[in-house]
């Protein structure tokens, strides 16, 4: 009879074919083992204790909740809130909908936000992530090509969604994928058959199926599939998506589309109401069209809304007043070695005046601040000041000794 402790009591294999072989009292077990009874463990403790993600009624977060708590952290954007907040509260009342007596089935409405780089799209889904009883994904449309070329297969999507509901595939078959970046993967051609735009129209027809609602075949731990692998069968019909992109340059194509009628009496009139300097708000499906997006991924998004450019006061009120604005975020960092950090108000105009003219956007506003603190943030945890009070001149100062050319994007 050999020791107990010299192999697995699960599996039997000995010491030297383990990485790590744990010894009881009267047994043992390989690393293996443990790691597959902790898995049995964690599965029958989510069927006792109920899915994190089950959905119950009363939990439902109205419109105005939702909305609200993104007011809470975005400043402005009241249309593309407002639409969100809507899409959102009517995916709660889908998945909860019951098999009707009626054979009224209620249509899942994805949503696509179109707005300038810096306006807040994806801090909008980010934030709005905290709010939800559903697994909720964000994926760069950037890093997709069709299936067989180098980058990522579309399916990738649903495993970070996957990922999200802890693999649980009733969770994820019920969450929200936010696809940034969607302008990306427009079609680079007029003509389709000039060369194979393997990053641009042939990732928007695999992504028809994702949209449209289809069973896809996911490897659980994404990169590419092959014929031994084990896959997880994934119903998209259920899952809510919501598209972003900067599509820069569109505000053109939808100047030429308002301003066809350049002559006779009514040309003056027709054109004189328009807001040149948001174009955006005008912007209709065709717009998407012709920048490059194919007909059938528009119809699969039929909610089209935008996100406001961003004047000086809003950014002035994006500085100080979400609940983790970019100041209270510096705050915290020197309160956390015990120095207390003040602004004077001139600073803050400061900060959004060079904003403005670099076109840096919201994103360029911690850049900047970065800058102004850099110094203060390398020297003040090793001194012994217990204080800083940032004054106009001292920005001044730091952000001219920066390099202002590695921030400037335009």
């Amino acid at each position: 009879m050999g020791r107990t402790d010299d192999k697995c009591s699960f599996c039997g294999k000995s010491r030297k074919d383990t990485n790590v072989l744990v010894t009881g009292i009267s047994g043992a077990i390989c690393d293996s083992c443990a790691a597959q009874a902790y898995d049995i463990v964690q599965d029958d403790k989510r069927r006792k204790e109920g899915n994190i993600f089950r959905l119950d009624e009363k939990d439902f977060p109205k419109p105005c909740d939702i909305k609200h708590f993104l007011d809470e952290y975005v400043i402005g954007q009241e249309d593309a809130k407002r639409y969100l907040s809507v899409a959102v509260y009517n995916h709660y009342k889908r998945l909860m909908q019951k098999d009707a007596k009626d054979d009224v089935e209620i249509e899942k409405s994805n949503i696509i936000m179109v707005g300038a780089t810096g306006t807040g799209k994806t801090l909008l889904a980010r934030t709005i992530a905290g709010k939800l009883h559903v697994p909720f994904c964000i994926v760069d449309a950037t890093v997709f090509t069709e299936a067989g070329y180098v980058g990522e297969d579309i399916e990738s999507i649903l495993t970070r969604l996957l990922q999200a509901a802890d693999y649980d595939v009733g969770a994820a078959q019920r969450g929200i994928v936010f696809i940034d970046e969607i302008d990306k993967i427009a079609r680079k051609s007029d003509n389709p058959s000039i060369t194979r735009d393997v990053s641009g129209e042939g990732v928007q027809q695999g992504l028809l199926k994702l949209l449209e609602g289809s069973i896809v075949n996911v490897p659980p731990q994404g990169g590419r599939k092959h014929p031994e692998q084990r896959m997880i069968a994934v119903d998209t019909k259920n899952i809510l998506f919501i598209c972003g992109g900067a599509f820069d340059g569109i505000e053109k194509k939808i100047a030429q589309r308002l301003n066809t009628r350049m002559v006779g009496y009514t040309a003056n009139r027709n054109t004189s109401g328009i807001d040149r300097n948001n174009m955006l708000k005008y912007i209709t499906p065709a717009d998407l069209k012709s920048f490059g997006l194919i007909p059938e991924i528009i119809g699969r998004l039929p909610i089209l809304t935008y996100l406001d450019p961003l004047d000086r006061d809003a950014l002035r009120r994006i500085l100080n007043e979400p609940k983790n604005s970019i100041i209270k975020q510096y705050v915290k960092l020197f309160d956390m070695d015990k120095i207390k950090l003040t602004f004077d108000n001139d600073v803050y105009d400061f900060i959004v005046d060079k904003s403005i003219e670099l076109k840096l956007g919201a994103r360029g506003l911690r850049s900047i601040v970065e800058a102004i603190m850099m110094d203060a943030m390398y020297k003040m945890p090793s001194g012994t000041q217990k204080k800083l009070h940032v004054t106009l001149q001292y920005a001044k100062d730091n952000f001219e000794h920066a390099d202002v050319n590695r921030l400037q994007i335009a």
